[in-house]
């Protein structure tokens, strides 16, 4: 019911296979090398977000300390000018003792300057219209407060104030402690940083305010964040996640990690430019899936020049198989055109002498009869000459029909044209009586055939024929002997007055 596959189809079949395993294994490994790409670069970017967010604490912490001692000695001190002499001093330690403070400022009440860290304080300047200072006014918090980044009025930079309230006793505002950091501390340190050419960090405060950025920008310090995906992605995710967004300032496509800091409420986040974290697996990639690219092609013109050979040795195959069979047609019809007679369709001499040689050894080796009818048509030259030669033909062919019909019973007969107008019978395993029995039934039917001829006594196409019968015995008889016997029989028919059958054995007419 199912045909094996042939050989063409198996080999494509293999081909294909090969060059599709060659090129899933090339992808499988490429999609898996980056993968481990995106993901290592992952944990990079989360141990930068961790530094980032364990550097701001750091600072944040150390003004904020600074603070808390501050706001302790104000409202135990109170602000005399002694007092506030004394602080002065120790605002202008501790700036010293912390690089990372532009400054230490306390303000009373109504926002005028009591005490600051600069050697020279600046005259005639109130800052209750600070963001800071309001929050404070409105707050009865005691907690240190990250304000937005303001633009200091002595020096004109971008500064993240940290500050804490100042009471009275009772418990009434009294005023602001204030410590600023510039805004350039922090990005010294994230320009010490490797995030690549397209690579961004930042610092942002939980409400959305943009506090500083890398790559750097005044305009971009204290930008509302709150529309972002990245605002977004930060609030949904927790004190900590990644994300792939798209930046909301220059469109690049980023892996970004952010991270909460422990003690306040800001938090940073270091993003990494996605196409830069592929750019060395996208060169990898292009090489060596060429290079496997290449190979399948190889295997598959091999493949294909293989399965062509396959092709032209199966057409040559298909094609001398074709020329065999013809050849093996060719022979038949040559063998048979050589055994048989081209007129009357019966075996001719070559092959009633083949036929006879093997015949008489068969009964020679089984000690067996082997009969002959030696037949000749009466006055067939003048049968000729009367009604011409194609006519001689056409009776000739009618006989021989005749015959055939009669005495082709027994699959080891052979009737022949043996030459001219005679024919003969080989019968295997026949004696003389029973060869007399077939020649006296073929003579009969010629003579019912009712041919007309005017040169016969008759009027009508007779035959005449001789029977003989041998059986061989090795070393005294040969074949000929059998056909001596046989036409010297057929004689005496003809010279007994035709139209009759005779035999060595049987002398007379049947």
């Amino acid at each position: 019911m199912f045909r094996r596959p042939s050989m063409t189809f198996r080999t494509t079949a293999f081909v294909v296979v090969v060059c599709v395993t060659l090129l899933a294994i090339d992808f499988w490994n490429s999609w898996h090398s980056r993968t481990v790409q995106l993901r290592q670069m992952n944990v990079a970017a989360s141990n930068l977000a961790r530094a980032m967010a364990q550097q701001a604490n750091d600072t944040l912490k150390a003004a904020d300390s600074a603070l808390f001692g501050i706001v302790e000695r104000v409202e135990h001190d109170g602000t005399s000018p002694a007092a506030v002499e004394r602080l002065r001093e120790v605002l202008a330690t501790r700036v010293e003792e912390f690089p990372q403070l532009d400054g230490l400022h306390v303000y009373d009440q109504d926002g005028n300057w009591v005490a600051n860290s600069r050697r020279t304080p600046p005259q005639n300047l109130n800052n209750a219209n600070r963001e800071y200072f309001i929050f404070h006014r409105t707050h009865e918090d005691r907690g240190p407060h990250i304000g937005v980044p303001v633009k200091s009025r002595t020096s004109g930079e971008l500064l993240v104030p940290v500050s804490r309230r100042i009471n009275h006793a009772d418990g009434r505002f009294a005023g602001v402690a204030l410590a600023t950091i510039d805004i350039d501390f922090f990005m010294k340190f994230y320009d010490s940083l490797d995030i690549g050419e397209a690579g961004a960090v930042a610092l942002i405060l939980d409400n959305g305010t943009m506090m500083t950025r890398r790559p750097y920008s005044p305009e971009m310090v204290g930008r509302d964040m709150r529309e972002t995906e990245l605002f977004r992605a930060y609030t949904a995710q927790g004190s900590a996640g990644m994300a792939y967004l798209t930046s909301a300032q220059d469109g690049v496509t980023r892996l970004n990690n952010f991270r909460r800091l422990e003690s306040y409420p800001l938090f940073v986040t270091a993003a990494l430019s996605k196409d830069e974290i592929l750019a060395e697996w996208w060169r990898e990639t292009l090489w060596h899936s060429t290079g496997v690219l290449l190979l399948a092609l190889a295997v598959g013109f091999v493949g294909w020049r293989l399965v062509h050979q396959f092709q032209l040795q199966i057409r040559t195959e298909a094609e001398l198989r074709q020329a065999r069979d013809a050849l093996e047609t060719l022979n038949k019809t040559l063998n048979t055109l050589a055994m048989e007679d081209g007129l009357t369709g019966l075996a001719n001499r070559r092959q009633f002498d083949v036929a006879l040689d093997n015949e008489f050894g068969r009964a020679m080796r089984n000690a067996s009869t082997l009969a002959l009818i030696m037949m000749n048509v009466d006055c067939f030259k003048q049968y000729n000459d009367i009604y011409g030669h194609a006519a001689g033909d056409e009776c000739l062919q009618t006989i021989a029909r005749t015959i055939a019909k009669v005495a082709g019973h027994r699959p080891g007969d052979l009737t022949a044209r043996y030459g001219g107008e005679e024919l003969a019978v080989l019968l295997p395993n026949t004696d003389v009586a029973g060869a007399v029995v077939l020649a006296e039934r073929i003579r009969s039917a010629v003579r019912d055939l009712k041919i007309v001829h005017a040169g016969t006594e008759d009027g009508f196409v007779t035959l005449s024929a001789g029977v003989d019968a041998q059986k061989p015995v090795p070393g005294a008889a040969q074949p000929k002997e059998l056909i001596r016997a046989a036409d010297k029989a057929l004689y005496a028919a003809k010279a007994g007055g035709r139209n009759r059958v005779c035999s060595t054995a049987l002398p007379g007419p049947s």
